[in-house]
């Protein structure tokens, strides 16, 4: 007999079972103890100790948990088994302070399992002031981004509001503070002026930079003496920064400026790190035992030194930079105004083709000559067409001699012109690769695939150091085990600039962390077709928040400013 009450009792039975499951599950999330759990892969802790099985949990910014954890307990599982987990990538030297408030995707640095970058060389993103912002905004006018800020902490305000998927550090550029007091000329600081520069050291210290550093090759970075920078460099010691620098030579008068920086560090009483050491020149070959050799008795006899490398045989910087400095002095509308004069063409063309004793960096013969020098970047579009060329096919082209189709391109340019120069050796490299102490950095910019930054014809190793490094060098060559090269780029450079709770995979950690397969990391980016993403990097994790997944950027913006200890 039909009952309606029986029948709706059921009926009702009915529709709550069906509704449990989803119900109880998402009460479950809500109720979760973790954000993230990361199960079942080769835990490389970044100690340099032996990798081991486990499962990594995260809440919120931390690391809260390693060991067995149950995936139930989280709203995330990633699974990655087969995979090496790790902490995030630190990139000893980038160059990303105005590019991530241009075009902030960061896919470059997030592919290759980059966490966090450190820049500022020499030249810094502060202080400015209407000194430093004539020189730097016409590159930047392309990308319709203005200098608004001065100060160290207004740049933090500006990166915040903009966001940032990598965190970021700084130091305090020694040729930023000269310029901002003294222009772009070749002098000697007044006694004045240069208390002035302290200020400005002392400022930008006390706002989180990291330490102070130099470009010594570069105008007007090489105008400065060095009793000067020992001066800037005990004002970042007092606190706690690092002496960083582009020595004054990395060719033929390096064994001198390793002197120097070791000198800097020890009048300053201030640790010393150098920036993408190599051993430039191809008549230098074989020469970085000798400079490693140096290195290791400063450390040794008991002095802080250390340094970074690219895992690249070209190095990059500025087509202008391969001129003689006097040719920079009082800024690049001075520079492009000389290189209109015949005469001082002639000057010009005699000392870069001189083979002799010189007082300066002569790129442009370390690299062989035209041949070895490609340029890389333009701002000027009528220009592209020559990006992936070498100096001797554009000169060939424009049937030129090659130093005047040099200057001709960068007078086209307005001086704005990046360029490859190969310089070094594969021995050199392996060698100083191998050393303890020695950690990796790009010295290049975050970059994506499209967009207003996009060149493609960048160095490659904006988009394949590290799973180079991983790949080719640990992996394919074993230069040192996996757990070491980890070391390399995780704790080794955490500790180096004071990076408080990071670089470990550790309880109480900071959240970052990357998951790459070791069997398939590799870098893909090459010197003709640079612009291609690394392969083998699973997941990235900034702060808690997956930043890259699956081979592609989330948009997640984690990142964030890392200040250093004299922060006020």
């Amino acid at each position: 007999m039909f009952n309606p009450r029986r029948s709706f009792v059921l009926f009702s039975v009915l529709l709550l079972t069906a509704f449990l499951p989803a119900a109880y599950a998402q009460q479950r999330k809500e109720a979760a103890a973790y954000d993230i759990v990361i199960q079942g892969g080769r835990i490389v802790d970044g100690t340099g100790n032996p990798w081991y099985v486990g499962d990594v949990a995260i809440a919120n910014d931390r690391i809260v948990a390693v060991g067995k954890i149950p995936g139930g307990l989280s709203k995330r599982v990633i699974d990655a088994k087969g995979m090496v987990v790790s902490p995030g990538f630190i990139d000893m030297l980038g160059q990303s302070e105005t590019a991530l408030l241009i075009d902030n995707r960061s896919i470059s640095k997030l592919a290759q399992g980059i966490t966090t970058e450190i820049t500022g060389e020499g030249g810094s993103i502060a202080p400015q002031n209407a000194l430093t912002i004539p020189a730097a905004q016409p590159g930047l006018d392309p990308y319709h981004l203005k200098i608004d800020w001065k100060t160290l902490d207004d740049y933090w305000l500006r990166l915040d509001k903009k966001g940032t998927p990598i965190n970021i550090g700084t130091y305090v550029g020694a040729a930023q503070v000269r310029e901002a007091v003294l222009g772009d000329v070749n002098r000697a600081p007044t006694t004045d002026e240069l208390e002035k520069m302290k200020a400005l050291v002392e400022q930008a210290m006390q706002q989180g930079a990291l330490g102070i550093s130099t470009a010594l090759i570069y105008p007007p970075g090489h105008y400065a003496k060095t009793e000067e920078l020992i001066e800037l460099a005990k004002v970042a010691a007092r606190y706690g920064g690092i002496y960083a620098s582009h020595m004054r030579s990395e060719g033929q008068n390096e064994v001198a400026a390793v002197r120097e920086a070791l000198r800097i560090g020890q009048e300053a009483n201030i640790p010393v790190e150098i920036f993408h050491l190599k051993v430039s020149g191809k008549s230098r070959a074989g020469k970085m035992i000798d400079i490693v050799r140096m290195i290791q008795q400063a450390r040794d006899s008991g002095q802080d030194v250390t340094a970074d490398m690219y895992p690249y045989l070209a190095g990059a910087t500025a087509l202008a930079s391969s001129l003689p400095p006097w040719v920079a002095d009082g800024g690049y509308d001075k520079l492009l105004e000389r290189l209109h004069d015949p005469a001082v063409r002639q000057r010009i063309k005699a000392e870069m083709s001189a083979t002799g004793e010189r007082t300066w960096e002569n790129l442009y013969l370390d690299a062989g000559g035209a041949p070895g020098v490609m340029v890389a970047s333009v701002v000027n579009p009528d220009l592209k067409q020559f990006t992936g060329k070498t100096v001797a096919e554009i000169a060939a082209q424009q049937k030129k001699d090659p130093l005047d189709a040099l200057m001709d391109f960068v007078l086209a340019d307005k001086g704005l012109s990046g360029a490859l120069y190969f310089i070094a050796s594969e021995e050199d490299l392996q060698t100083g690769l191998r050393q303890p102490w020695t950690s990796i950095g790009l010295d290049a910019g975050e970059l994506s695939l499209d967009g207003p930054l996009f060149e493609p014809h960048t160095h490659p190793r904006a988009f394949g150091s590290m799973p180079r490094f991983l790949g080719h060098y640990v992996r394919d060559l074993q230069l040192l085990p996996l757990e070491q090269a980890i070391r390399k780029i995780t704790s080794l450079p955490a500790q180096r600039e004071h990076l408080t709770g990071r670089g470990l995979i550790k309880e109480g950690f900071f959240a970052d962390i990357t998951v790459f397969d070791p069997v398939s990391i590799i870098d893909k980016a090459t010197y003709t077709q640079p612009a291609q993403l690394a392969e083998g990097v699973q997941c990235v994790i900034v702060n808690g928040q997956i930043a890259f997944e699956k081979g592609k950027a989330t948009g997640a913006m984690g990142g964030r400013a890392l200040k250093g200890q004299g922060v006020k």
